[in-house]
């Protein structure tokens, strides 16, 4: 099963920061790939640069029409918004499912037909909150913790300690 999460309404000049932050929870928390419906070449060079140091096999790629590839992308189509149903009610049947995902976050409000268009509209809580925390919850409960305890293979990797810290270069 493969995960892509894709992000939509990113706004150069106010957005950079938390899409920033939401490909590295994507990319953290097993996500296979981010997709953007607006190119952003610095955004593009800052998570390859992480992905280059720190491993992993993700990948960024900017999508023109939105519209046209969530409604052809064979897979669960997962919405995460606050207006659905509560993820504690939905995940068992999400994660039973072996089909990949797409689980599509806004930047800002996102078109009323989109809650159509998707399988699932997943809420955490019902209340107003961050996409990025949205989107660290749902995969946490997607794969159960697991990914966690994922390795990444990277020049870079941190040593466990109880006080301090320590990086592994190299």
């Amino acid at each position: 099963m493969k995960v892509r999460i894709l992000r939509l309404g990113h706004r150069y000049s106010r957005d950079r920061r938390i899409s920033t932050h939401v490909g590295l929870v994507a990319r953290a928390f097993g996500a296979d790939e981010l997709l953007m419906d607006v190119g952003d070449k610095q955004l593009e060079k800052t998570l390859s640069s992480i992905v280059r140091e720190w491993g992993g096999e993700f990948r960024i790629k900017f999508i023109k029409n939105w519209k046209s590839y969530v409604r052809n992308f064979d897979g669960d189509k997962i919405h995460l918004t606050m207006y659905g149903i509560n993820v504690n009610d939905c995940i068992t049947s999400i994660r039973a499912s072996a089909k990949d995902k797409l689980i599509i976050i806004g930047g800002q409000k996102v078109p009323s037909g989109l809650y159509g268009m998707v399988d699932y509209n997943v809420s955490l809580g019902g209340q107003p909150h961050s996409e990025v925390a949205a989107l660290a919850v749902f995969l946490d409960r997607l794969f159960e913790g697991k990914e966690l305890g994922r390795e990444f293979n990277g020049r870079k990797r941190i040593i466990p300690q109880e006080r301090g810290k320590m990086v592994i270069d190299g």
